[in-house]
């Protein structure tokens, strides 16, 4: 059985995690890092990751890179940037970490994601094409098999 003081701990600390996650999904395309974050909540980087994980199942990277990669994909949809260009938009200083990590999470390369965008979500609502679109860390995508000629 938990006592008080322990409970009551808990949701500080989960109220502090709340903070975290929202300023990830607020300033997501700014230079956020471990430290930073910690120190923002008055918590080690390494209690903040362990809590984190716990809580929301990823690390506060791991998510900072969902989101990236979740308004990449909306930039990628629009089609009037480049793929360079929403590396930059969405945060991302290295276009190769940055096409790395959205294969990772999407499947396909940035580059194919944009070209093939259009025709598949033409028509839909944007509500219902950011949901079905979702990248998920949790869900990566298969790593294809590298075929032999």
């Amino acid at each position: 059985m938990t006592s008080r003081p322990a409970a009551a701990q808990r949701l500080r600390d989960l109220a502090r995690l709340r903070r975290v996650r929202d300023r990830i999904d607020r300033d997501y395309a700014q230079p956020l890092d471990v430290e930073a974050l910690a120190r923002g909540v008055h918590m080690s980087a390494g209690h903040l990751s362990r809590e984190f994980r716990l809580a929301y199942g990823e690390s506060p990277y791991g998510y900072l890179m969902t989101r990236r990669i979740e308004r990449a994909m909306a930039l990628l949809r629009r089609g009037d940037l480049s793929v360079t260009e929403v590396c930059f938009a969405v945060g991302c200083s290295s276009l190769g970490s940055f096409s790395t990590r959205f294969t990772e999470l999407v499947g396909v390369p940035p580059s194919v994601y944009r070209s093939r965008a259009a025709r598949t979500t033409a028509g839909m609502p944007s509500c219902v094409v950011k949901q079905v679109t979702r990248p998920s860390r949790n869900r990566e995508a298969p790593v294809s098999e590298a075929r032999l000629v």
